[in-house]
């Protein structure tokens, strides 16, 4: 059974706060199953953009946690903001979670496009 968004979300604050990191939620989306977007601030003005991975990025057996997708890396909060704006138009349920001072793949699984 996957975790609800508001609880994963929850739990992700939880642990990067108490790694000593700074988490914050700058948009509530669907409670049971919004998407989740990362917004991870690299420094002052540059950032990295993660989305939750198509399904067929699941491999079979695999636990049903979540899986994100590195769409964007190292750019400004302009880019972000642009591609926020799209995502919303596809759906405005989505969860938007901005992560600053950590590594965050120490706290999420992703896979990186460009590899």
């Amino acid at each position: 059974m996957r975790l609800t968004s508001e609880f994963w979300v929850s739990a992700l604050i939880r642990r990067v706060s108490t790694a000593g990191a700074f988490c914050v939620v700058l948009q509530k989306g669907a409670a049971e199953a919004g998407a989740i977007f990362l917004v991870v601030r690299r420094d002052a003005d540059l950032y990295d953009f993660l989305s939750p991975a198509l399904q067929m990025s699941y491999e079979a057996g695999q636990p049903p946690d979540r899986l994100f997708e590195k769409r964007l890396t190292s750019v400004s909060e302009s880019e972000i903001e642009a591609q926020l704006t799209k995502e919303r138009g596809f759906d405005p349920d989505i969860w938007v979670v901005e992560v600053e001072g950590c590594e965050i793949a120490d706290f999420v699984e992703f896979q990186n496009l460009e590899d």
